[in-house]
């Protein structure tokens, strides 16, 4: 009779335990569900080129019209947004390196990336053009031609997207750039274009930021039309299960806005009525293996 006692009381403190678990994790649901629907910020990491091209000054508006959320813009070099994204700082991103940003979603930290839109890279120089780059279609013969005159190149030297892509020419070229005629910003596209129009230096510039800030540069396009200068742009969202504090629902609805009807039309509607021709070119529903990769 006494075992029978001792094992109901026992078996009641095990149930009253079980059901104090179940409340808790309940409430904590409910904290993470209120959480995630009262945060009404989205905090996107993105390429500086998105910025420099203007092409917020048209998305900013129409999103947080359309979702309800305040976006928070995070402009910096793609390696620094993936970085972001690997700590947890951030709730999506958007950004230009399609090797990098595949290590990031292997590694788990981000989910659901998404091709949205390209453009293409060019080289632009100096009229006087020492290297002799002029009309060349082989960027790789264009660096090889810049690093053997030691013309004054300048590189954003920020791991950016397009710092990437620069590295990877140098490295098929068999070229370590060095000495005073290989110089660094670690800035942004806008600010390195003008540094090369003040110094008269080259630089491998993404085309969207260069139309938009043209009216200012005395550097034009020397090289362009290398498949390897294809430059594309994806969305992806930063893992829940792995960073439970991110802003799930507002990245969603930020990734969604950009690749649906509304936000593909004004994203390959940008810059036509200014400059003639749109920045960047709608791929919602494509993937790299459209373009052979």
């Amino acid at each position: 009779m006494i075992q029978r006692r001792i094992f109901i009381a026992c078996l009641a403190c095990s149930l009253v335990i079980l059901s104090t678990e179940a409340c808790q994790m309940q409430v904590l649901q409910k904290q993470a569900y209120a959480q995630s629907s009262t945060n009404r910020n989205v905090i996107v990491a993105m390429t500086t080129s998105i910025e420099d091209s203007g092409l917020l000054d048209d998305l900013v508006p129409a999103i947080e019209n359309k979702t309800g959320y305040r976006l928070k813009k995070v402009a910096v070099g793609t390696g620094q947004a993936l970085a972001l994204a690997e700590k947890g700082e951030v709730d999506a991103l958007f950004v230009n390196s399609p090797k990098a940003e595949q290590k990031v979603l292997e590694d788990g930290a981000v989910i659901n990336r998404r091709l949205v839109m390209h453009n293409d890279f060019v080289i632009v120089g100096p009229d006087a053009d020492k290297a002799k780059i002029r009309g060349k279609k082989n960027a790789v013969e264009a660096f090889s031609l810049i690093a053997k005159n030691q013309a004054l190149f300048i590189s954003r030297g920020d791991d950016s997207g397009t710092n990437k892509l620069e590295k990877d020419l140098w490295k098929q070229a068999n070229i370590s750039p060095t000495g005073t005629w290989y110089q660094q910003t670690g800035s942004g596209m806008g600010q390195t274009l003008q540094v090369a129009n003040q110094k008269l230096g080259y630089t491998l510039a993404d085309r969207a930021t260069y139309i938009f800030q043209k009216q200012n540069l005395s550097l034009p396009i020397l090289v362009e039309g290398d498949k390897k200068l294809l430059n594309l742009y994806h969305v992806m969202e930063v893992n829940p299960q792995k960073f439970p504090k991110v802003n799930t629902a507002g990245a969603k609805a930020f990734t969604d806005f950009v690749l649906s009807p509304e936000g593909q039309a004004l994203i390959a509607a940008h810059g036509k009525k200014q400059f003639g021709q749109p920045l960047f070119y709608v791929d919602g529903g494509k993937t790299e293996k459209d373009y052979g990769f």
